[in-house]
């Protein structure tokens, strides 16, 4: 075949494959979470809901824009995995705020809680790359399949007392690995939630 006719067969192919491969999705931008987390959460993972209510377009419109840009596979890791995290986070604060004043997460849906079915964990009441979710979903059907890092544990808060504290800054890839180690660090050494003796670790 002629030179002049291979290069155009290329360049037409070339366009046709163009024309049909969407653009790779960026990384999501956690800082208008990460501004709320600062202002709303004090150093002990406290959170003040009334915060996150006075602000909760701004809330909702980085909720939207996690359900919009599900992470992608050129994704690192680290940026998926932070996705994740706070995806859980910021979802639990929305569910507390769905039903704000409540006195504990566990008063919220059914009284009979029956684990991954009628618990609030397992509500599928949010929505990401089209598909409806729960924090269930996030936690066992993702992180901890898909990445199995024992340190998220220590990182995604469940709105109750006995939980990890919520850090006051969102999780971003580069930082995460020393983000998750601070976080098993704290949760390991509060006296309020681990009793460890010479004879006992409770």
């Amino acid at each position: 075949m002629h030179p002049k006719y291979t290069f155009l067969l290329f360049g037409l192919f070339w366009l046709l494959t163009s024309a049909f491969t969407e653009p790779t999705a960026a990384p999501v931008d956690h800082s208008a979470y990460d501004r709320l987390l600062k202002k709303y959460v004090n150093e002990k993972g406290l959170v003040n809901y009334k915060g996150f209510k006075s602000e909760e377009k701004a809330f909702n419109d980085y909720l939207a824009m996690l359900s919009k840009n599900a992470p992608a596979a050129s994704w690192s890791k680290n940026e998926q995995m932070a996705y994740w995290i706070n995806a859980y986070n910021a979802y639990t604060i929305r569910l507390i705020l769905d039903h704000y004043p409540v006195k504990s997460i566990k008063d919220i849906g059914s009284k009979i809680k029956i684990p991954f079915v009628t618990t609030p964990w397992a509500a599928k009441f949010f929505t990401i790359g089209g598909e409806k979710m729960s924090l269930d979903n996030i936690e066992h059907g993702i992180l901890r399949k898909k990445y199995n890092d024992p340190r998220i544990h220590f990182a995604l808060v469940c709105a109750s007392i006995s939980c990890p504290r919520l850090r006051n800054e969102a999780y971003v890839a580069d930082k995460l690995d020393a983000q998750l180690d601070d976080q098993g660090s704290d949760f390991l050494n509060n006296p309020s939630k681990n009793k460890i003796s010479k004879d006992e670790i409770r």
